[in-house]
């Protein structure tokens, strides 16, 4: 039976005052969680990428690990060093450069057909199976939902579309809007304008460690739905709670 939002406060404020695991995966920090009244979600907890490497593999054959994993980094070492160098351009061209980058330093020929195929697989995008019953409960819970990505407009619709979610989400919200990217705490505020909330009010959900700190840092409180089970970040920063998944994420919520 969904709980209404009084509760829901009374719940996380409980676990976050006795330290209690909602469950043995879940690790809590040791922040307490204020009365939230909203969740924005980077992309990549809703948004499943393990299509796009499948494909570098099909591609690639016997290199797909390897390219990859080198796309992926520079990906996002690209959105961090624009940042710094105040050279903005937007995450769809950022994306497309590092995979440029990623087949030169491993020597591999990125065709014409290959490249158009890769970069289209970001524009099939669909959610993880957690995704659709999490979101119920939250939207159950009278919580007001949004995304707060480093990816394009584009690239957040035709994942919603792709996945049947047109109408869950309040704030589809890019760092676009801002040309600065994640953790700037510049691309954070975005979230506190377009929801009319405080930070303490918005839960953020990180896909990446080094979200799961910035965000926290800036003074949103922080679920990490940490899906590729990676250490965090050396960064001196925790968030509140760490999880698999969404599922994760609202036993914290309803079983504290």
């Amino acid at each position: 039976m969904p709980i209404n939002r009084r509760e829901f406060v009374t719940l996380v404020a409980g676990a976050a005052a006795t330290g209690v695991l909602a469950t043995s995966s879940l690790a809590m920090g040791q922040s307490s969680v204020p009365k939230i009244k909203a969740v924005a979600f980077d992309a990549f907890p809703i948004f499943d990428t393990r299509p796009v490497f499948a494909l570098v593999e099909q591609l690639f054959p016997g290199h797909g690990s390897e390219l990859g994993n080198a796309w992926r980094t520079r990906q996002f070492e690209y959105t961090w060093l624009r940042s710094m160098m105040g050279r903005y351009t937007d995450f769809w061209q950022v994306t497309e450069d590092a995979l440029v980058f990623a087949a030169h330093t491993l020597k591999l020929e990125l065709t014409p057909e290959k490249r158009a195929r890769l970069m289209q697989a970001y524009l099939e995008l669909k959610a993880w199976p957690d995704v659709a019953p999490a979101l119920k409960t939250l939207r159950d819970l009278n919580l007001r939902l949004g995304f707060l990505s480093n990816i394009t407009p584009k690239m957040l619709n035709a994942g919603i579309s792709n996945s049947g979610l047109n109408g869950v989400f309040e704030q589809v919200l890019s760092t676009d809007r801002a040309k600065i990217y994640k953790p700037h705490p510049r691309a954070y505020q975005i979230g506190v304008d377009a929801f009319g909330l405080s930070p303490e009010e918005i839960l953020f959900v990180a896909f990446a460690g080094w979200d799961a700190a910035g965000a926290k840092s800036f003074g949103y409180p922080t679920f990490w739905a940490n899906r590729m089970n990676i250490p965090a970040e050396e960064l001196g920063v925790a968030p509140d709670a760490v999880g698999h998944d969404l599922t994760d994420l609202t036993k914290w919520i309803l079983d504290a």
